[in-house]
């Protein structure tokens, strides 16, 4: 028995075909991850599941009483509190007792605390808060008016209402969108446990991969299932069109041998016979079936232009808001070819400290250094609602760049994959991702040598996340992440910073020990006491080591940036030395100083190499 059965299913949108003629069937306890391009109707087909739209054409069928689970686009509001508001979900308990307030006959009111005490009605309030403590909401935060939070939080209350009805069939539209790292890694062990069914539209490979049964592709209308996680997928994919082409040639050499035959021998009498049953078998081979393969997605940074390091450094720096500081002792550093992910809840501080480092919020105390002509790229997901709706890419970039061409202006469009149509779409009719391929653009448009990424694959399907990450891979500028995606961590990020407890700091770890990290603080106080001490003294002696090791780690790192300073300056001085009209000028001075500066270099690069070998050596004996 199916908890969900989709047959023969067809949903148009103003006249074109999402769906035609796809079948799905969901079985209880089974995880299904939904997957496919922007546009390719994923949210459609969860609202039609849910009832909000009628199909074109075929059936969607639930199961018996089955409960359903949707998080839907609008975001709560109103006066409830925010524990209220998840409470108020179960409709059944609600009506339940509220009709036990109205003092029903005494039999009635029997059957009613019997129906209560079934579907758990006391233990409600405990779980809704669990579920709201996962997603980042305190005690505090809960007993407040839902109406007093920002849209991205009361759509994690909207997540939060279909979480703790423990439905039979759960419908999941990228759940991940408004959650931080930390509330990701909560709401994916949450899924592990789930015993219900559950539909999952997402683009996060990390949650595909662990948290879903199968995959089911949305592709040009049809939907195909796949066993086990978004790897496994890609892998069966791939092994079917190797298998499909492979075919395809065998059947085109059939086909070239049989035709060479017949029009060789198709007008000798001897052989006519033999032509005809060629002929005939010609027909009778199977048809040749394209292997469709979707355009690769591509993105292309602009090439910044290389700046002495640090580009930008702080120094016992405090920022904050309204004369109240929200981190403090802050001593950072970054250069030109540092790739840094900022870890730590929501409300920490991390938006507040890539204002900073964008410029965008001036520092309460402190001291802040910022290269000379350093350009910052700032993307933010709260930018597209700052886009206007009536135009068009093209003239925001216009409007952006009021000395470039027009052509100019379409180039720059187009490294993120924003062609002539879609240039010239109204905002307003443009997907999520393609709003934030716009903010790509824009943030790009002056080739910064500083990336500062709020966010920025929200929206993004698979294919266009995984070009940013080679985008990335090619920028020569620095790179700062604020992300929920560990995919894009693990595969961008080669240093980590971690915000938290009013400061931001290095931390010396990788994404599993910060996993552990927090799964060592969620474990309550008795469980973590009843831990073997040695294992917790073992961390923190590691985390002692690793601390001890910063300082080196850091040198290292200045070391090896210095020398590539000084490799490029001295290949400037030798090119200048090789040239014949450096010696015809009139000037024995400029010779002097060139030839004086390269031995100096050469000087500092061997003591620096010899200053490198032992730090690296007494690394590798720490380790």
């Amino acid at each position: 028995m199916t908890v969900l059965a989709i047959r023969n299913l067809t949903l148009r949108i103003a006249g074109r075909a999402l769906l035609d003629d796809a079948d799905l069937a969901v079985d209880p306890g089974r995880r299904v991850g939904l997957v496919g391009r922007n546009g390719a109707g994923k949210s459609t087909l969860l609202r039609a599941v849910s009832g909000r739209i009628a199909p074109d054409g075929g059936e969607i069928r639930l199961a018996a009483r089955a409960r359903l689970g949707y998080v839907a686009q609008e975001a709560p509001a109103g006066p409830l509190s925010l524990l209220d508001t998840v409470l108020e979900a179960d409709a059944e308990r609600a009506a339940l007792l509220a009709e036990a307030e109205r003092g029903p006959d005494p039999a009635r009111l029997g059957e009613i605390h019997e129906r209560l005490l079934a579907i758990g009605a006391d233990s409600a309030p405990a779980r809704a808060a669990t579920v709201l403590a996962g997603l980042g909401f305190d005690a505090e935060a809960q007993a407040r008016p839902v109406g007093e939070f920002s849209g991205g939080w009361r759509m994690r209350v909207a997540l939060a209402r279909a979480l703790f009805l423990e439905p039979d069939l759960l419908l999941l539209d990228e759940p991940t969108n408004h959650l931080d790292l930390e509330a990701a890694m909560w709401l994916e062990g949450w899924l592990q446990r789930f015993s219900g069914a559950a539909l999952l539209v997402s683009h996060d490979r990390f949650l595909l991969d662990r948290c879903v049964h199968a995959i089911a592709h949305l592709d040009r209308g049809k939907l195909t299932l796949y066993p086990g996680g978004f790897g496994e997928f890609t892998r069966i994919r791939a092994e079917r069109q190797a298998q499909q082409a492979a075919q395809n040639e065998r059947v085109l050499a059939q086909r070239a041998h049989m035709q060479a035959f017949v029009d060789r021998f198709r007008a000798k009498a001897t052989k006519a016979r033999q032509a005809q049953s060629r002929l005939k078998a010609l027909e009778r081979l199977p048809p040749i079936e394209a292997v469709v393969e979707d355009a690769p997605t591509r993105f292309a940074f602009p090439e910044p232009a290389a700046l002495p390091p640090p580009v930008l450094s702080l120094r016992r720096a405090a920022a904050g808001y309204d004369g109240r500081p929200v981190l403090r002792g802050l001593d950072l550093r970054l250069d030109q070819d540092d790739r840094v992910a900022l870890l730590g809840a929501n409300g920490n501080g991390k938006s507040t400290l890539a204002k900073v480092l964008a410029g965008r919020l001036p520092l309460m105390a402190g001291e802040q250094h910022r290269a000379p002509r350093l350009r910052v790229g700032y993307f933010a997901q709260h930018q597209a609602e700052e886009l206007d709706p009536d135009g068009t890419p093209l003239s925001h970039m216009q409007a952006a760049l009021p000395k470039a061409t027009e052509t100019q202006c379409r180039a720059q469009l187009a490294r993120f994959g924003l062609d002539a149509d879609r240039a010239e779409t109204a905002v307003a009719s443009c997907s999520g991702g393609e709003k934030a391929r716009l903010l790509l653009a824009l943030c790009t448009r002056d080739a910064p040598q500083l990336l500062i990424l709020d966010e920025p694959t929200n929206h993004l399907d698979i294919d266009a996340r995984d070009a940013l990450v080679r985008a990335l891979g090619d920028y020569a500028g620095a790179v700062l992440l604020i992300t929920h995606d560990p995919h894009l961590v693990e595969l961008v990020a080669d240093r980590l910073w971690l915000v938290a407890d009013g400061t931001a700091r290095p931390f010396e770890g990788d994404l599993d020990e910060y996993r552990a990290l927090l799964a060592e603080r969620s474990r309550p106080e008795a469980a973590r006491q009843e831990a073997v001490p040695t294992r917790r003294d073992e961390r923190r002696e590691r985390a002692e080591a690793r601390g001890a090791l910063a300082p080196l780690r850091e040198r290292l790192k200045r070391v090896e940036t210095t020398l590539a300073a000084l490799g490029k300056e001295a290949a400037t001085i030798d090119e200048a030395l090789s040239d014949p009209r450096l010696y015809a000028r009139d000037n024995p001075g400029l010779l002097a100083r060139a030839t004086a500066r390269r031995a100096a270099i050469a000087r500092e690069v061997e003591a620096l190499e010899a200053e490198w070998l032992e730090l690296q050596e007494r690394l590798e004996d720490a380790a």
